[in-house]
Protein backbone atom coordinates (compact mmCIF):
# COMPACT_ATOMS: atom_id res chain seq x y z
CA UNK A 1 0.00 0.00 0.00
CA UNK A 2 0.95 3.44 -0.98
CA UNK A 3 1.95 6.15 1.75
CA UNK A 4 0.28 9.40 1.17
CA UNK A 5 -2.42 11.67 0.31
CA UNK A 6 -4.52 13.38 -2.49
CA UNK A 7 -6.46 16.49 -1.70
CA UNK A 8 -8.83 17.47 -5.13
CA UNK A 9 -7.81 21.42 -6.08
CA UNK A 10 -9.77 24.05 -5.26
CA UNK A 11 -11.97 26.32 -5.30
CA UNK A 12 -14.08 25.16 -2.51
CA UNK A 13 -16.80 26.42 -0.64
CA UNK A 14 -15.58 27.75 3.07
CA UNK A 15 -14.97 24.64 5.28
CA UNK A 16 -15.21 21.98 2.47
CA UNK A 17 -11.89 19.47 1.95
CA UNK A 18 -11.75 16.36 -0.01
CA UNK A 19 -8.91 13.89 0.73
CA UNK A 20 -7.44 10.48 -0.48
CA UNK A 21 -5.42 8.78 2.15
CA UNK A 22 -3.33 5.64 2.05
CA UNK A 23 -0.91 3.97 4.08
CA UNK A 24 1.09 1.08 5.81
CA UNK A 25 2.37 3.47 8.57
CA UNK A 26 0.74 3.57 11.68
CA UNK A 27 1.76 7.03 12.79
CA UNK A 28 0.76 8.60 9.85
CA UNK A 29 -2.87 7.22 10.19
CA UNK A 30 -2.94 8.18 13.36
CA UNK A 31 -2.54 11.68 12.11
CA UNK A 32 -5.04 11.27 9.65
CA UNK A 33 -7.52 10.31 12.27
CA UNK A 34 -6.73 12.79 15.19
CA UNK A 35 -6.97 15.79 12.04
CA UNK A 36 -10.21 14.52 10.77
CA UNK A 37 -11.71 12.79 13.86
CA UNK A 38 -10.33 12.96 16.87
CA UNK A 39 -6.88 11.71 19.01
CA UNK A 40 -7.01 8.08 18.95
CA UNK A 41 -4.60 5.21 20.13
CA UNK A 42 -4.23 2.29 17.59
CA UNK A 43 -3.91 -0.84 18.88
CA UNK A 44 -2.67 -3.74 15.80
CA UNK A 45 -2.52 -7.17 17.20
CA UNK A 46 -1.28 -8.92 14.61
CA UNK A 47 1.77 -5.97 14.79
CA UNK A 48 2.94 -3.30 12.24
CA UNK A 49 4.21 -5.27 9.58
CA UNK A 50 0.72 -6.33 8.84
CA UNK A 51 -1.02 -2.64 9.22
CA UNK A 52 -2.52 -1.02 6.06
CA UNK A 53 -4.94 2.00 6.22
CA UNK A 54 -7.06 3.53 3.84
CA UNK A 55 -9.41 6.89 3.85
CA UNK A 56 -11.54 8.79 1.60
CA UNK A 57 -12.43 11.94 3.53
CA UNK A 58 -15.18 14.57 2.78
CA UNK A 59 -15.59 17.33 5.32
CA UNK A 60 -18.23 19.85 5.10
CA UNK A 61 -17.26 22.70 7.92
CA UNK A 62 -18.51 20.58 10.88
CA UNK A 63 -20.14 17.78 9.39
CA UNK A 64 -17.08 15.01 8.39
CA UNK A 65 -18.13 11.42 6.14
CA UNK A 66 -14.89 9.12 5.87
CA UNK A 67 -14.63 5.88 4.15
CA UNK A 68 -12.05 3.87 6.65
CA UNK A 69 -10.30 0.86 5.35
CA UNK A 70 -8.59 -1.57 7.74
CA UNK A 71 -6.15 -4.28 6.24
CA UNK A 72 -5.78 -5.83 9.48
CA UNK A 73 -7.85 -6.00 12.85
CA UNK A 74 -7.25 -2.60 14.51
CA UNK A 75 -8.70 -1.27 17.97
CA UNK A 76 -9.02 2.54 18.23
CA UNK A 77 -9.26 3.44 21.74
CA UNK A 78 -10.12 7.71 22.13
CA UNK A 79 -9.63 8.76 25.79
CA UNK A 80 -12.18 11.69 25.54
CA UNK A 81 -14.83 12.26 22.89
CA UNK A 82 -15.84 16.07 21.76
CA UNK A 83 -18.26 15.21 19.17
CA UNK A 84 -21.13 13.17 17.98
CA UNK A 85 -19.92 10.30 15.78
CA UNK A 86 -21.72 7.43 14.21
CA UNK A 87 -20.04 4.30 12.65
CA UNK A 88 -21.43 2.55 9.69
CA UNK A 89 -19.82 -0.40 8.38
CA UNK A 90 -19.54 -3.61 6.07
CA UNK A 91 -18.26 -6.04 8.44
CA UNK A 92 -18.68 -6.08 12.31
CA UNK A 93 -17.25 -3.36 14.85
CA UNK A 94 -17.56 -3.40 18.15
CA UNK A 95 -17.96 -0.28 20.18
CA UNK A 96 -17.82 0.49 24.00
CA UNK A 97 -19.13 4.14 25.16
CA UNK A 98 -20.62 5.14 28.32
CA UNK A 99 -21.48 2.05 29.61
CA UNK A 100 -22.74 0.97 26.62
CA UNK A 101 -21.31 -2.10 23.94
CA UNK A 102 -22.72 -2.19 20.86
CA UNK A 103 -21.95 -4.27 17.46
CA UNK A 104 -22.24 -2.11 14.58
CA UNK A 105 -22.84 -4.68 11.08
CA UNK A 106 -24.08 -3.25 8.17
CA UNK A 107 -27.77 -3.04 9.22
CA UNK A 108 -27.28 -1.57 12.43
CA UNK A 109 -25.05 1.58 13.30
CA UNK A 110 -23.25 2.82 16.45
CA UNK A 111 -23.30 6.29 17.61
CA UNK A 112 -21.72 7.71 20.68
CA UNK A 113 -21.36 11.71 21.80
CA UNK A 114 -19.47 14.06 23.48
CA UNK A 115 -18.93 12.09 26.87
CA UNK A 116 -16.24 10.11 27.92
CA UNK A 117 -14.02 7.44 26.23
CA UNK A 118 -14.79 5.43 23.28
CA UNK A 119 -13.15 1.93 22.04
CA UNK A 120 -13.47 0.48 18.90
CA UNK A 121 -12.64 -3.05 17.75
CA UNK A 122 -12.43 -3.35 13.55
CA UNK A 123 -12.20 -6.74 12.31
CA UNK A 124 -9.68 -7.59 9.77
CA UNK A 125 -10.28 -6.29 5.81
CA UNK A 126 -13.73 -4.27 7.10
CA UNK A 127 -14.20 -0.69 5.84
CA UNK A 128 -16.16 1.69 7.56
CA UNK A 129 -18.03 4.88 7.08
CA UNK A 130 -17.13 7.17 9.86
CA UNK A 131 -19.30 10.13 10.29
CA UNK A 132 -18.32 12.96 12.93
CA UNK A 133 -20.83 16.06 13.72
CA UNK A 134 -19.13 18.83 16.12
CA UNK A 135 -21.36 19.05 19.80
CA UNK A 136 -21.93 22.65 18.57
CA UNK A 137 -23.21 21.83 15.11
CA UNK A 138 -25.48 19.26 16.04
CA UNK A 139 -26.88 21.11 19.17
CA UNK A 140 -27.49 24.43 16.99
CA UNK A 141 -29.50 22.54 14.34
CA UNK A 142 -32.08 20.90 17.04
CA UNK A 143 -32.16 24.90 18.54
CA UNK A 144 -33.01 26.10 15.39
CA UNK A 145 -35.61 23.23 14.14
CA UNK A 146 -37.55 23.64 17.96
CA UNK A 147 -37.05 27.16 18.09
CA UNK A 148 -35.81 27.52 21.32
CA UNK A 149 -31.93 26.80 23.12
CA UNK A 150 -31.39 23.44 23.86
CA UNK A 151 -28.88 21.71 26.77
CA UNK A 152 -26.72 19.46 25.37
CA UNK A 153 -25.36 16.92 25.36
CA UNK A 154 -28.41 15.03 23.82
CA UNK A 155 -28.48 11.61 24.90
CA UNK A 156 -28.91 10.13 21.18
CA UNK A 157 -29.64 6.13 21.14
CA UNK A 158 -26.45 4.30 21.11
CA UNK A 159 -27.66 2.47 17.89
CA UNK A 160 -29.74 3.10 14.80
CA UNK A 161 -31.44 0.40 12.60
CA UNK A 162 -30.59 0.93 8.81
CA UNK A 163 -31.89 -2.20 7.20
CA UNK A 164 -35.36 -0.15 7.10
CA UNK A 165 -37.33 3.15 8.23
CA UNK A 166 -35.53 6.52 8.90
CA UNK A 167 -32.42 4.71 9.54
CA UNK A 168 -32.14 3.31 6.46
CA UNK A 169 -33.26 6.79 5.18
CA UNK A 170 -30.61 8.39 6.38
CA UNK A 171 -27.97 6.13 5.68
CA UNK A 172 -28.45 6.79 2.24
CA UNK A 173 -28.20 10.43 2.76
CA UNK A 174 -24.30 9.82 3.68
CA UNK A 175 -24.04 7.47 1.20
CA UNK A 176 -24.92 10.31 -1.32
CA UNK A 177 -22.01 11.81 0.53
CA UNK A 178 -19.98 9.10 0.20
CA UNK A 179 -19.96 8.85 -3.47
CA UNK A 180 -19.54 12.24 -3.88
CA UNK A 181 -15.51 11.54 -3.04
CA UNK A 182 -15.04 10.20 -6.77
CA UNK A 183 -15.87 12.97 -8.37
CA UNK A 184 -13.36 16.10 -8.61
CA UNK A 185 -16.57 18.14 -9.87
CA UNK A 186 -19.27 17.87 -7.78
CA UNK A 187 -22.03 19.92 -6.73
CA UNK A 188 -20.71 20.11 -3.22
CA UNK A 189 -18.44 22.61 -4.84
CA UNK A 190 -21.15 25.03 -5.15
CA UNK A 191 -21.73 26.34 -1.45
CA UNK A 192 -25.43 26.46 -1.25
CA UNK A 193 -26.09 22.82 -2.52
CA UNK A 194 -22.59 21.86 0.46
CA UNK A 195 -24.88 24.12 3.18
CA UNK A 196 -27.99 22.21 2.20
CA UNK A 197 -27.10 18.77 2.16
CA UNK A 198 -24.94 19.20 5.54
CA UNK A 199 -28.10 20.28 7.18
CA UNK A 200 -30.71 17.70 5.47
CA UNK A 201 -28.01 15.44 7.23
CA UNK A 202 -28.10 16.82 10.60
CA UNK A 203 -31.99 17.50 10.97
CA UNK A 204 -32.06 13.53 9.36
CA UNK A 205 -29.91 12.55 12.47
CA UNK A 206 -32.19 14.20 14.97
CA UNK A 207 -35.01 12.75 13.09
CA UNK A 208 -33.81 9.16 12.87
CA UNK A 209 -33.04 8.82 16.46
CA UNK A 210 -34.29 8.80 20.16
CA UNK A 211 -33.20 11.26 21.91
CA UNK A 212 -33.91 13.76 25.08
CA UNK A 213 -36.08 15.97 22.59
CA UNK A 214 -37.79 13.68 20.25
CA UNK A 215 -40.78 13.93 21.40
CA UNK A 216 -40.64 17.64 21.20
CA UNK A 217 -39.47 17.34 17.61
CA UNK A 218 -41.60 15.18 15.84
CA UNK A 219 -45.05 16.70 17.73
CA UNK A 220 -47.32 19.11 16.16
CA UNK A 221 -45.40 22.42 15.18
CA UNK A 222 -47.59 25.50 15.43
CA UNK A 223 -47.64 27.68 11.94
CA UNK A 224 -45.75 31.21 12.15
CA UNK A 225 -48.08 34.40 12.13
CA UNK A 226 -48.60 36.09 8.98
CA UNK A 227 -46.82 38.46 9.85
CA UNK A 228 -43.57 36.82 10.52
CA UNK A 229 -44.22 34.51 7.75
CA UNK A 230 -44.52 37.96 5.39
CA UNK A 231 -40.69 38.85 6.97
CA UNK A 232 -39.12 35.59 5.15
CA UNK A 233 -41.09 36.36 2.28
CA UNK A 234 -39.89 39.44 1.68
CA UNK A 235 -36.66 38.31 2.17
CA UNK A 236 -36.95 36.32 -0.53
CA UNK A 237 -37.91 38.54 -3.15
CA UNK A 238 -35.27 41.29 -1.80
CA UNK A 239 -32.73 38.77 -2.37
CA UNK A 240 -33.68 35.54 -4.37
CA UNK A 241 -29.93 34.95 -5.39
CA UNK A 242 -28.45 34.59 -1.78
CA UNK A 243 -27.76 31.36 -0.77
CA UNK A 244 -30.94 30.97 1.44
CA UNK A 245 -31.65 27.88 3.78
CA UNK A 246 -34.74 27.10 5.71
CA UNK A 247 -32.76 27.71 8.84
CA UNK A 248 -32.11 31.28 7.88
CA UNK A 249 -34.94 32.29 6.51
CA UNK A 250 -36.28 30.85 9.72
CA UNK A 251 -34.09 33.33 11.94
CA UNK A 252 -35.66 35.99 9.46
CA UNK A 253 -39.31 35.47 10.72
CA UNK A 254 -37.77 34.87 14.50
CA UNK A 255 -39.33 31.38 14.70
CA UNK A 256 -38.69 27.45 14.52
CA UNK A 257 -37.51 25.78 11.06
CA UNK A 258 -41.24 23.49 12.00
CA UNK A 259 -43.35 26.51 12.62
CA UNK A 260 -41.78 28.20 9.53
CA UNK A 261 -42.68 25.68 7.29
CA UNK A 262 -45.74 25.14 8.92
CA UNK A 263 -46.73 29.08 8.30
CA UNK A 264 -45.78 28.71 5.10
CA UNK A 265 -47.99 25.83 3.53
CA UNK A 266 -51.00 27.57 5.46
CA UNK A 267 -49.86 31.12 4.22
CA UNK A 268 -48.40 30.58 1.11
CA UNK A 269 -49.33 27.03 -0.36
CA UNK A 270 -45.98 26.09 -0.99
CA UNK A 271 -42.80 25.27 1.26
CA UNK A 272 -39.78 27.88 1.60
CA UNK A 273 -37.85 25.93 -0.67
CA UNK A 274 -40.14 25.51 -3.34
CA UNK A 275 -41.24 29.17 -3.14
CA UNK A 276 -37.31 30.59 -3.13
CA UNK A 277 -37.18 28.75 -5.91
CA UNK A 278 -40.38 30.08 -8.01
CA UNK A 279 -39.11 33.19 -7.05
CA UNK A 280 -36.03 32.40 -8.89
CA UNK A 281 -37.76 31.30 -11.71
CA UNK A 282 -39.56 33.86 -11.98
CA UNK A 283 -36.60 36.52 -11.93
CA UNK A 284 -34.54 34.05 -14.27
CA UNK A 285 -37.41 34.65 -16.90
CA UNK A 286 -37.30 38.09 -16.72
CA UNK A 287 -33.44 37.78 -16.85
CA UNK A 288 -34.27 35.83 -20.67
CA UNK A 289 -36.52 38.25 -21.89
CA UNK A 290 -34.17 40.84 -21.31
CA UNK A 291 -30.87 39.80 -22.10
CA UNK A 292 -28.52 41.41 -24.63
CA UNK A 293 -26.66 39.64 -27.06
CA UNK A 294 -23.94 38.23 -25.42
CA UNK A 295 -26.15 36.73 -22.35
CA UNK A 296 -26.22 33.54 -21.55
CA UNK A 297 -28.10 30.78 -19.95
CA UNK A 298 -25.82 29.69 -18.08
CA UNK A 299 -24.85 33.51 -17.10
CA UNK A 300 -28.67 33.54 -15.88
CA UNK A 301 -29.01 31.25 -14.09
CA UNK A 302 -25.88 31.56 -11.88
CA UNK A 303 -27.15 35.10 -11.35
CA UNK A 304 -29.83 34.24 -10.08
CA UNK A 305 -28.81 31.43 -7.23
CA UNK A 306 -29.23 28.14 -9.41
CA UNK A 307 -26.20 26.12 -9.53
CA UNK A 308 -27.08 23.14 -11.40
CA UNK A 309 -28.25 24.04 -15.08
CA UNK A 310 -29.80 20.57 -16.10
CA UNK A 311 -32.19 21.18 -12.44
CA UNK A 312 -33.32 24.70 -13.63
CA UNK A 313 -33.82 23.81 -17.36
CA UNK A 314 -36.56 21.20 -16.02
CA UNK A 315 -38.16 23.28 -13.31
CA UNK A 316 -38.21 26.24 -15.89
CA UNK A 317 -39.56 24.08 -18.59
CA UNK A 318 -42.29 22.52 -15.80
CA UNK A 319 -43.48 26.09 -14.43
CA UNK A 320 -43.51 27.84 -18.27
CA UNK A 321 -43.84 25.32 -20.81
CA UNK A 322 -40.42 26.18 -22.75
CA UNK A 323 -36.61 25.56 -22.31
CA UNK A 324 -34.98 28.66 -20.85
CA UNK A 325 -32.95 28.62 -24.37
CA UNK A 326 -35.83 28.65 -26.09
CA UNK A 327 -36.78 32.09 -24.19
CA UNK A 328 -33.92 33.56 -24.62
CA UNK A 329 -34.16 33.34 -28.42
CA UNK A 330 -37.14 35.10 -28.79
CA UNK A 331 -35.33 37.69 -27.12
Amino acid sequence: MGDGSTRFAPPFPEGLDIVHFSSADIGAARNLLHRFYRPVALDVPEGPAAFGFGARVIQLGPLTVGQLSYATAVNLVAPQVDAYHVTMTTGRTRTRFAGHEVVATPVTAAIFGPEGPVRAEHEARSAELAIRIERSALEEELAALLGHPIEGPLGLAPVIGLADGAGQSWSRLIRLLRNELDHEVSLLHQPLIAEQLRSCVLSGLLLSVPHRYRDQLTGPAPAGPPRAIRRAVEAVHDEPERAFTVGDLAAIANMSVRSLQEGFRQHVGSAPMTYLQSVRLERARESLRRAGPRITVAAVAHRWGFAHLGRIACAYRRRFGESPSDTLRRT
